[in-house]
């Protein structure tokens, strides 16, 4: 069986670091924590978010990152971040477009990291592990710099199990001989939708104990919660 061929578009790459930007300055403006962040930590946090699920898919893969090898995957986190600072007023009160961008965040990075790895003959099963960690591994780094609870070992919307879901969709539909890049979107869409229909209703898994995740969004504002009969 032919390894399939699969190189992500130097401007889808950059699409995702942008919209990862825009999405961890918005958490980040919106935290009100005891410690509050200035406009340098807000900076950084959407860096990080926008960079590092690259970081590490490329990391896990024994590559050169891609981030490292270009000037413009920098420019654009930064950008990026300083458009999620300048538009976080608009943004927070548009719960459902911050829901949407956290979604396609995580579908994107996870679709890429299956993809690559794929694409450089790793096996089905680990190349799903590469992207859910590259899916949720910066906003892993994210919640540890903050200081605050790491998401997906919480209660919460199905964060981690929506990126396994596409990436898993992803890696069986490339199995039957489907072209990567439409496995990707593919498997872009099952995460989109399992995290927006998880958030909208408000499902997560079963709990061990009770988890104070609703308190935890309340002050930093990063996992909103939306009910199906909230006002737009």
């Amino acid at each position: 069986m032919d390894t399939p061929t699969f190189v992500i578009p130097l401007w889808a790459d950059l699409t995702a670091v942008a919209l990862g930007g825009v999405q961890g300055a918005l958490f980040a403006s919106g935290f009100q924590g005891q410690r509050r962040l200035d406009l340098l930590g807000v900076a950084i946090i959407g860096i990080l978010l926008g960079m590092g699920g690259g970081l590490i898919r490329d990391l896990l893969l024994g590559l050169t990152p891609a981030t490292l090898q270009s000037n413009w995957y920098l420019i654009t986190a930064t950008l990026a971040s300083l458009v999620g600072m300048l538009l976080s007023g608009i943004f927070q009160r548009l719960n459902r477009a911050i829901v949407m961008l956290d979604a396609v965040v995580i579908g994107l990075f996870g679709a890429f990291g299956t993809s690559k790895a794929l694409a450089l003959g790793m096996p089905a099963v680990p190349a799903v592990f590469v992207g859910v960690l590259a899916a949720v591994g910066g906003s892993v780094l994210r919640d540890v710099l903050m200081g605050l609870p790491v998401a997906i070992m919480h209660v919460g919307s199905l964060y981690a199990v929506a990126a396994g879901g596409g990436c898993a969709v992803l890696a069986l539909t490339a199995s039957f001989g489907v072209p990567l890049p439409i496995a990707a979107v593919v498997g872009l869409a099952v995460t989109t939708i399992v995290r927006v229909l998880a958030v909208l209703f408000d499902v997560s898994l079963p709990e061990q104990r009770k988890l104070y995740r609703r308190k935890v969004a309340v002050e930093t504002t990063g996992i909103p919660i939306i009910r199906p009969d909230a006002p737009e």
